[in-house]
Formats: structure tokens, sequence, C-alpha cells
């Protein structure tokens, strides 16, 4: 099996959350591999920027999970091991970067993003991320 480190983020613009359809449909959160000794924090802020045109800021680490897949490429499975960080965008005006397999990068409401997103992980990532960042910006819940 292959072993991968990545790094992604949740971002945030006011109520609503960045996501990403790729090119299955699937409804997914920015990450990628940390590649050349990066830190993560680095590669998640890049890989947002990368695959949504999103200049954003990290306001803290968030977890880690962890998910696995066979590749048809590789001939093999394949472990991701992702650390997560909580950003917040300066502006919901994405451009998907299609060139990377993106079809949509789309800021939506809370409620309607975790409708979309495709993994049960991510959902309950973004559920979670969302009331600390309303803790840390002292806002109320819209949920």
């Amino acid at each position: 099996m292959l072993f991968r480190n990545c790094a992604g983020g949740v971002v945030f613009f006011e109520d609503k959350v960045l996501l990403l359809k790729n090119e299955k449909g699937e409804w997914v959160l920015p990450k990628g591999v940390i590649r050349n000794g990066n830190l993560s924090r680095d590669t998640a802020l890049n890989r947002v920027k990368e695959e949504a045109g999103i200049h954003a800021e990290i306001i803290s680490p968030i977890g880690e999970t962890c998910y696995e897949f066979y590749s048809i490429s590789r001939q093999k499975p394949v472990c991701n091991e992702i650390t997560w960080y909580m950003m917040t965008a300066t502006s919901d005006l994405c451009s998907v970067n299609e060139a990377l397999g993106f079809k949509e990068a789309v800021f939506y409401p809370i409620y309607e993003a975790i409708e979309r997103i495709t993994y049960s992980q991510d959902k309950s990532l973004v559920s979670l991320s969302y009331r600390k960042y309303k803790d840390l910006i002292g806002n109320e819940l819209v949920v």
C-alpha cells in the first residue's frame, strides 16, 4: 500500500463553505499531497489557491482524516492521511482549475454544503469545523 501525507482546507466565507466538484461528480474539499518537504499548512493554502483561485488565511488546525482507495494508474491501494486547516477567504469569487480535473468551485451556505458533500467523513469535518469557526469569530450559528 502507498501511504501519502496530504493537507487541505475547510474554507469559510461568512456563513458559506467552499466545495469543489471533481471529474467524478463528487463534491469535495480542496486538498493535495505534501511534496518536496513543504509544510502541511503551506500545501493546504496552495491547494485552495490552485484548485479554486481563492486567497485564504488559516485560522487553526482542525484535525486529520484518512481514507483508502485503489489506484488504477498505480495498480495498488493508496492511503491518504490528510491534515486539515480551518481557513477564511477574502472573497467568495472562485475560479475553478479545470486543468486539475475540477468542474465547479462554489461557496455554499453551510446547510446546503453538508447535503452536497459526497463523503460522510467530509460532512462531519465541515459540520464540526463550522461550529468551531462560529465560536472563534463570535457569531451565531445559521444552521
